[in-house]
């Protein structure tokens, strides 16, 4: 569809390149557009909503639909111009279509053109994110928090604040721009709530999280990273999780949390502390010269402000030791059980998922994945029902319709640990990545995206397959996805069309993208980092 008039006027006065944007939602005109910002102080072109960097948070209710038209304006051709939006961990039941990644729901939004996205969260409440889900886009920039809140939040006498001022999302930021990295990805800056610095650059602000004594507040931790793993941590005070991937957890106090790609986490922090400034910690798996080292001149940092604190930087130390989350003490605050029997292997479908990597690409059960040049969904809905005729040949698993599935994926393949996603689902972990972790089918955490740890783990999941259409499984370190660290499960393929109907809009989506020139798909690769003006 064409660039239409401002869907929802609402939106137009917060697309304000280089401030932050006001919090939109449920219903937004959401533009997509490329822009120059120096979030480390090194400036470069990014591909941005809204003009800013994080994305926008997006609000609703539990209940609430979301109406998000997406309108792409992208123009900078170092970067991918086309793109999609993926709402991570919304199960998206009877709108599949709406569901964003590329290749499997959808064909991508072409620039000058608009999408219009509608889902309902009739059952769900939590912390989300979203984020392009076309090649290594979101790492270009694309990603930001996505909240759902519960008007009946069995954890409202916990906490006196849970509003914007409470979300912290962690990622990593590139210097080059994601489709001219070659090799392994090495981040050059961690970003805490869009700010950070990097080895030997400047002294730029730092985020602030201002909090009041005496109050207690609902942080939501949100990972927006396209690679490393973030150990997070606030100098001087405990963490009380109560949620994990837009699910709830009967509450659990650690010093620090290990956190993936795509994951999230609610933590209640109590303003108990003599009133000053405390470090906020977030010490990534790996950056260039050394930034995963430690927390020099203010790398990997935020600061948490009292008020009435001068703004100064903290003085506030790491302790030596540090009771740091296990996935295991996690236990969901309702229906806590595994589908399936209490044992090993019973569920009604087992898979084991053996991944590999040669020559620069990864796989899956011996097939790497790559984009079909038509989407999973549009082949269902076109009759393809068989693994066989479902393409990418071998990367298709066609699944029943309610029954308990159980993935089983061995960790130790190359640039691990891997943090797997599923989408349409969250998932029971039965077993949890570690040498000497024991199942658990009766009380095991429930999430969506789960670390498979590394040589000798041997990760297994649950879920109940009653979310007909095809749904993505794949590594969320972006660049693993895009070299082929994918599978698809096409589930009750046969009632995908009855379950799922989609708008006409969609089924412009392909037409429209086929239709363009190789200029407006192409990508000019750059060599070294530079400020590009668009």
């Amino acid at each position: 569809m064409l660039l239409p008039s401002l869907f929802f006027l609402s939106s137009a006065s917060q697309l304000i390149s280089g401030a932050i944007a006001e919090a939109l939602g449920p219903k937004a005109n959401l533009h997509i557009v490329n822009s120059l910002i120096k979030p480390d102080g090194f400036e470069r072109s990014a591909v941005l909503a809204q003009g800013v960097h994080p994305a926008p948070l997006i609000t609703g209710k539990k209940g609430d639909k979301f109406h998000i038209n997406v309108v792409n304006s992208l123009s900078d051709a170092t970067m991918l111009r086309s793109t999609s939006i993926h709402w991570h961990g919304i199960f998206q039941h009877g709108t599949t279509w709406a569901d964003g990644p590329v290749g499997v729901s959808q064909c991508p939004i072409a620039p000058n053109n608009s999408f219009l996205y509608e889902f309902s969260v009739p059952d769900q409440a939590g912390t989300y994110w979203y984020h392009s889900h076309f090649g290594t886009q979101y790492c270009d920039g694309l990603r930001g928090p996505l909240v759902v809140y519960d008007p009946h939040d069995p954890f409202k006498s916990l906490y006196d604040v849970d509003d914007e001022s409470t979300i912290i999302t962690l990622g990593e930021w590139y210097h080059l721009q994601a489709p001219s990295i070659t090799g392994a990805a090495i981040a050059d800056s961690t970003l805490i709530n869009g700010k950070g610095r990097y080895i030997g650059g400047p002294q730029v602000d730092l985020a602030v999280v201002n909090i009041q004594h005496g109050r207690r507040y609902r942080f939501r931790l949100v990972s927006i990273s396209c690679d490393p793993n973030y150990v997070f941590s606030i100098d001087g005070h405990p963490l009380t999780i109560i949620e994990v991937d837009g699910e709830n957890v009967h509450p659990l106090t650690v010093d620090s949390i290990q956190i993936f790609a795509g994951q999230r986490y609610s933590f209640i922090l109590n303003a108990n502390q003599t009133i000053g400034n405390y470090w906020i910690r977030s010490l990534p798996s790996s950056g260039k010269n050394g930034l995963a080292s430690g927390f020099t001149n203010g790398t990997n940092s935020a600061i948490l402000r009292y008020n009435g604190a001068p703004k100064s930087d903290p003085g506030t130390t790491q302790p030596s030791q540090s009771n740091l989350l296990q996935e295991t003490d996690l236990h969901p605050l309702i229906d806590p059980q595994a589908p399936g029997k209490p044992h090993a292997g019973g569920a009604d479908v087992n898979i084991n998922l053996v991944l590999g990597f040669n020559a620069g690409t990864f796989t899956i059960n011996n097939h790497s994945f790559v984009n079909p040049t038509v989407p999973v969904l549009l082949q269902i809905l076109s009759g393809a029902q068989n693994a066989h005729d479902l393409m990418p040949q071998g990367s298709v698993y066609p699944l029943p319709l309610n029954k308990v599935i159980e993935i089983t994926i061995p960790g130790g393949v190359l640039g691990g640990p891997h943090p797997f996603h599923l989408h349409g689902h969250s998932f029971s972990v039965v077993k949890s990545a570690g040498n000497f972790t024991k199942p658990n089918y009766m009380t095991p955490v429930r999430r969506d995206v789960v670390n498979i740890g590394g040589a000798g783990s041997d990760v297994a999941i649950r879920f109940r397959t009653d979310n007909s259409g095809p749904w993505f499984m794949h590594c969320h370190i972006d660049f693993h996805l895009n070299a082929g660290l994918a599978i698809v499960f096409a589930e009750d393929p046969k009632d995908t069309k009855v379950r799922n109907p989609t708008p006409e809009a969609w089924k412009e989506l392909c037409p429209i993208y086929n239709d363009l020139p190789a200029s407006a798909t192409s990508v000019h690769l750059v060599s070294t980092p530079s400020p590009h003006a668009v």
